[in-house]
């Protein structure tokens, strides 16, 4: 039984709802609702202008509406008289299909009907910067070799302990805090958990991080590079498989390589082959591809992958299997959207399950040094428009995602890359202009 938000609002003084979904683009769409008529929303939903979102809607499309989760409600530890509550959108009583929420928990119904429970953990990584974007907002943080930086991590404690102490109130346990490789660069680490749990987790993550910042006067982006000679933003995804009541490893096995049984290398099959495709999704913007094809970093490495390969404790590689029954996808970087990298991932593994899909050989190269000795190694797409074409090109991937929503996100992402392509950069003036 669904709780009821307004019952919610009377047990812990909320006079504000906040119904909030997420788009296509992973843009977090919200509409401030009174509790005193959370009752009506929570039966019939707020209601939106699609096409004013990143969904693929024109102005003529009916009115959408967000349907609460009032069982996902959290209430805002930097402001306990609002409540966050994530919605699934709903068009003329019918699920909006494109929608990332519902695209996700289809997939999770998916998995639930093979018996299992999918479980992740993201290592959600962002810069602290100026309000104006300009630069890292530590002006003192200008170490080679900055991770783990200690007296870094120190100056900005007000906000980093700020964020952990709301995740302790709220009861994700955080269990690390720690100065990332690149200059001005943080992540914040809690438990893992069931897949969409961990998606409405991190959706509200990257707005409490915000806000927090905000109030710091500073600002937070989880942009994948945004600056050239640093390490990009990654957000690394940890993965294990479950049975239905979570009691049973579904994957684990101590007497397998790796630990990881014959299931669980077939979902780490499905992963592997539909890299180039699932690349769409989980590095999702132009500037995505100048982090996972970038040159070496002031600090000496990118942490990101380029090429499709998977190892056992090897950050260099695109699927890392650090211990047993459980592997780390290294690929996603900080413009992921929360619910659709959770669902690629349902989707790609799911699909290796059923076509019963070999990961191939694993590596022990440091990619990194060595990667051009690995022979007829696939990479990964040097742009967004060849990752798109590889989505589309993917077609038991499509089907496995849904049809409508691989559709629409194609679509917008290709009116994105139009965009894109036809905006005249600094870097032509600079170099050719006198031509």
């Amino acid at each position: 039984m669904t709780l009821s938000l307004s019952a919610f609002a009377q047990e812990r003084g909320v006079k504000y709802f906040m119904i909030s979904f997420t788009d296509l683009f992973g843009a977090q769409r919200a509409k401030l609702v009174p509790a005193e008529a959370i009752d009506d929303m929570q039966k019939d939903g707020a209601g939106f202008a699609g096409f004013a979102t990143w969904l693929d809607l024109t102005p003529a499309h009916p009115d959408l509406f967000a349907m609460p989760d009032g069982d996902a409600a959290i209430q805002l530890p930097w402001k306990p008289e609002v409540a966050w509550v994530p919605a699934d959108c709903v068009m003329e009583d019918k699920p909006v299909a494109q929608a990332p929420r519902v695209v996700l928990k289809r997939l999770v119904d998916q998995a639930a009907d093979e018996g299992l429970r999918v479980k992740t953990g993201v290592e959600a990584e962002f810069f602290l910067i100026t309000p104006n974007g300009e630069r890292i907002s530590d002006e003192f943080d200008t170490a080679v070799k900055p991770c783990y930086d200690q007296q870094a991590v120190m100056r900005r404690y007000d906000v980093i302990a700020e964020i952990c102490d709301h995740m302790l109130s709220l009861g994700w346990k955080p269990y690390q805090n720690d100065h990332e490789d690149a200059n001005g660069q943080f992540e914040m680490n809690w438990e893992y958990d069931d897949a969409l749990a961990t998606a409405d987790k991190h959706s509200f993550f990257k707005f409490m991080v915000r806000s927090v910042a905000e109030k710091h006067g500073l600002r937070a982006t989880f942009m994948p590079k945004p600056f050239t000679d640093l390490t990009g933003n990654g957000c690394h995804c940890h993965i294990s498989v479950w049975n239905k009541d979570s009691s049973v490893n579904a994957f684990a096995d101590k007497d397998a390589p790796f630990g990881l049984s014959a299931k669980g290398k077939t979902f780490l099959g499905g992963i592997m082959r539909h890299g180039p495709a699932l690349a769409a999704i989980t590095n999702p913007t132009v500037n995505s591809y100048k982090r996972i094809n970038a040159p070496r970093t002031t600090s000496g490495a990118t942490w990101a992958p380029n090429a499709i390969t998977w190892t056992g404790n090897n950050r260099t590689h695109m699927v890392r299997v650090p211990g047993p029954g459980r592997f780390e996808l290294r690929l996603p970087d900080g413009a992921a959207n929360p619910y659709l990298l959770q669902a690629v991932i349902i989707a790609a593994g799911l699909s290796g399950m059923k076509a019963n899909a070999d990961p191939g050989p694993h590596s022990d190269l440091n990619m990194y040094e060595e990667g051009h000795r690995a022979k007829n190694t696939p990479r990964l797409p040097l742009n967004l428009l060849d990752a798109l074409r590889a989505l589309e090109r993917d077609e038991p991937f499509c089907e496995a995602l849904g049809g409508e929503f691989v559709s629409s996100y194609l679509k917008k992402k290709r009116e994105e890359w139009t965009s894109y392509a036809s905006a005249i950069t600094q870097w032509e003036h600079d170099n050719t202009l006198d031509i």
